[in-house]
Formats: structure tokens, sequence, C-alpha cells
């Protein structure tokens, strides 16, 4: 994409898009800026082809989804809102340009609603959407009743996106398609700079630029916020601050502003002790297991501060963060065998996920049903995703997810199985997703954790993994056994303890 060709923010308002109609309004981003619309008062339309979860919510909130892309869902609109996934000669797409509608990408349409806020935009290869649903939520608590678009729903309170009345608007910020180069942030968040995305930025050289890029649009009076530990964002480090910019850091460092220590992780949360400025914070605790979480957390804690919100808030929030969907959420429980659900594709996310799962499985083995994300992230870190993948002790490999890309001979889910280190009989490529729920009862047996994780459609299997367990005759606690706990954050709650 050519960002020069989009609005910055700023230039339009939300009250100015009139009509709206999202292509594709079931996707993460896009149902998140359709909830963020319809609380906004802005009439909301949009088209899909399956039916994601969070539709129901977008239709009690008063939009119209219509489960087909024709023309005809066009009538009555003013402004069409598409993402980078929309391919450019998209039936609406196109016919949104005949009849002269105003065309938006998704983040010239975010930037509009951010208008009049103080943006807090958090951008990195890693850990966005847990750092801006932490952040929203230690708001939340401090009365901020902040506006928000987050990459994924915050458990228990089932939202994504919302118009909220206080000074904030947290957002995430999408580097994969240079897009976030539109915001105009008061705070930027940095959470780490990694390989990824290299199809649109050539190279870590170049992706390492666009973040320079970024964060260099920060207000004057504004900051920057990033982590003290991560190879990737020194040099950014240290060209702000060359050039006069505030910058803030956090992390395990002795040089970070906010340095956290005594980090420990277990199935019911990580806790870590923490100073700002050499003055000591207390222990924080984060009700989610995993060190990784614990350092998105602290990125949150360090921008609170600096906002002036108080450490009691603060310290509140963290004990009382529901977690996010798509991130370490528990579904539920049949024969014996929990299953949980990870939005993690990057081989560094794929890593820390799975090492956070092996504690919550104890004792049990840890099966993997891993849909790989985007053909060209396959083929290019297929070495370190078979690395990472190799943690599990099952893994059950599915096809590639790329829409609108083209697998070439020797790519795909066949390579990346056979690269994976595990003997033959504890890995297997499944072609066809009916085939996954059968494949997963034989390899299961009780005490065992099973994680679908990958890319946005694997995230509908857990709920077909919970029935066809239950099922199973040869698990005990099969079909005259015990039933499935009901998904979500009672499930989630219990196994943190």
């Amino acid at each position: 994409m050519n960002t020069a060709e989009l609005t910055p923010a700023g230039e339009l308002t939300a009250e100015d898009l009139g009509s709206v109609h999202l292509i594709g309004i079931g996707g993460v981003g896009m149902c998140g800026l359709a909830r963020l619309l319809l609380t906004r008062g802005v009439p909301v339309s949009g088209s899909e082809l399956r039916e994601w979860p969070a539709l129901a919510a977008l239709r009690a909130l008063g939009g119209t989804v219509h489960m087909a892309h024709v023309e005809s869902n066009l009538d009555g609109v003013d402004t069409v809102v598409y993402s980078t996934a929309i391919p450019h000669d998209h039936v609406e797409l196109a016919e949104a340009r005949r009849r002269g509608l105003r065309v938006l990408h998704r983040s010239e349409a975010l930037a509009a609603a951010m208008t009049n806020r103080q943006t807090i935009a958090v951008a990195g290869t890693h850990g966005k959407t847990t750092t801006t649903s932490i952040m929203t939520v230690i708001l939340q608590h401090a009365g901020q009743d902040p506006s928000f678009v987050i990459g994924g729903e915050i458990s228990e309170a089932g939202s994504n996106g919302h118009h909220g009345t206080g000074p904030h608007f947290v957002a995430e910020a999408d580097e994969s398609d240079k897009s976030f180069l539109i915001y105009r942030p008061h705070v930027a968040i940095i959470t780490n700079i990694e390989g990824d995305h290299l199809n649109n930025w050539g190279d870590l050289d170049g992706l390492k630029a666009g973040f320079l890029d970024f964060a260099r649009l920060t207000d004057a009076d504004g900051f920057v916020v990033t982590c003290a530990d991560d190879d990737g964002t020194q040099e950014l480090i240290a060209a702000l601050r060359a050039e006069g910019r505030t910058v803030y850091t956090y992390g395990v460092s002795e040089s970070a502003d906010l340095r956290i220590w005594d980090v420990s992780s277990a199935t019911g949360g990580v806790r870590y002790q923490a100073s700002l400025d050499g003055q000591p914070l207390g222990e924080l605790k984060l009700a989610l297991p995993g060190t990784h979480m614990g350092l998105n957390s602290a990125a949150a804690v360090l921008t609170a501060l600096k906002l002036g919100i108080p450490l009691t808030s603060i310290a509140e929030a963290l004990r009382s963060f529901p977690g996010v969907r798509r991130r370490f959420e528990r579904k539920g429980i049949a024969a014996g065998v929990r299953v949980y659900d990870e939005y993690a594709y990057h081989p560094t996310s794929v890593k820390a996920a799975l090492r956070t799962l092996r504690e919550v499985a104890g004792d049990g083995r840890l099966l993997v049903v891993f849909q790989p994300y985007r053909v060209y992230r396959t083929r290019d870190l297929q070495a370190e995703l078979a690395e990472g993948l190799a943690l599990a002790d099952e893994v059950i490999c599915m096809e590639v997810f790329g829409p609108g890309e083209t697998r070439q001979p020797g790519e795909g889910g066949v390579a990346l199985t056979a690269a994976i280190d595990l003997p033959a009989e504890h890995k297997v490529f499944v072609p066809g997703w009916e085939q996954v729920p059968a494949e997963v009862v034989e390899r299961s047996r009780p005490g065992d954790v099973v994680v679908t994780m990958g890319a946005p459609p694997i995230s509908l299997m857990g709920d077909e993994l919970l029935a066809a367990l239950a099922a199973a005759p040869d698990l005990p606690g099969g079909p005259d056994g015990s039933a499935a706990v009901s998904p979500g954050g009672s499930a989630a709650a219990a196994d943190r303890g």
C-alpha cells in the first residue's frame, strides 16, 4: 500500500463519514472499528461471507450485516471502508469507486475517529493487542472512559471497540501495511521490533526505519514508550533521544526507566517487582501467566504513570485484567482435556505462548493445532516456526491461510510440517478442516492441553474440538463422562486460580 495516498489523521472526523459500509466487517480489525462507530452514533453496515462471532454484537448495536458481497449493499451508503486484505477489484470496492463514494482504508476511518482525542497508539511486532487492552483497562479503572479499538476482544467485557467520553483514544497501530504512518499519536508505544511483514518493508532495516518514522509522528509534548530489553529498539531509542524527543523505557535492563525484576510466572498469573526512576513501586501482578505478558503490562504501567494515573488504580486494573480473546484464551475442558486458543503466528510469539502453555500443562502433554498465517511469512520464517512448534509434544499442521496469495511448489503446510524436529508419529499435516477434530481425539488423553493457534479462522475450531472430545467413547469423560466446561471467562478464571 502507498501510504502517501492515505489521509492523515485530523483531516476528517467521524461525523464527516455519513453512513459507513465496511467490507469484511467481521474481521478482527474491522469489527472493532464498526463497534466504535456504532457507539458513536454513526450508521454502519457491512458485508461478510462467514458468520463470525462478533457479528451478533454488531447487529445488537444497530449495525446491518449483509451475508454476501454485492453492489446493492452500497445503496444509501456515503463512505466505504476496506482493509489491506480486500483486493483492488473486489466487487463492492469497484462499485464504490464507480459511484463516486468516499473510499477509505480502515486506518483512515480510524484516524478520523481519533480527532480531538489524545491518542495512545500501540505498535510492535508482538504484544500489541495485549498491551492495548491492558492500557484500556487501566484507564477505565481510573475513571477515564477511553475510546478504543483493539485487534482482539477484552474477555468478559466482550468488546474491542468503544466511543468513550474521556480524553484518551487507545488503538493498535498496524505496521504490516505501513498504515500506522498516518496516525498522529500523543503517546507512541513500541513493544519490540523483529523481522516480519518484510514483503512490504523489504528488509529489517526498512522495518526499523518505518518504526522510527512512526515514533517521530508523536506530538511535540507527547512521548514514546519502548522496551529497553529489545535488540530491535536500541537504534530507535538512540536516534529519538539524539533528536531531543522524550523516550521512556521499560524492562529488566538496569537502564530501563521502569525496571522490573523478580519476574515469576505460574498458572495463576505473572508477578514482578517494579521501580520507576529508581523509586520502588512494590509488587505488581497480572492475572495472566507468561513472562512476556508481564513485559507487555510493564509498557502500559509506564505509560499510565507518565500520564498521571495513580499507582493504586494501575495495580487494581492489572489484578482484575480478564485477558484478551485469542490470547491464552481457555475455551473449555472435555474428557479431561483442556482446550485453549491463541493468536500467535510469528515464531517469537509461538515460542512464548507454547512455553507458557507448557507450564499450564504440568504433567500433561501439549498438543498444537497450527494454521500458518500468510504464505510469505511461512516461507521466509519456516525454520523459526518449525523450531517454535517443536516445543509441543504433538503438532497438527494445517494449510496456510493466505487470502490473495499464491503458494509455489514446496511452500505451505506440508513443507512446514516436514521441518518440525519431532518424530514422524508426533506430527502430521491435515489439509482439511473437517479432519482435524478426529485427529485431535486420536492423539489426546486426559490431562493434556490442546491449543488452536495461528490465523484468524482457527479461532472457530475450539468448540468443535470440545464437542469431538466429549463424544469420544475411548476417552475417560467421553459420552458417559464429564461435559465440556462453558467457554470464556469462567474457565479461564478457574485455571488462573
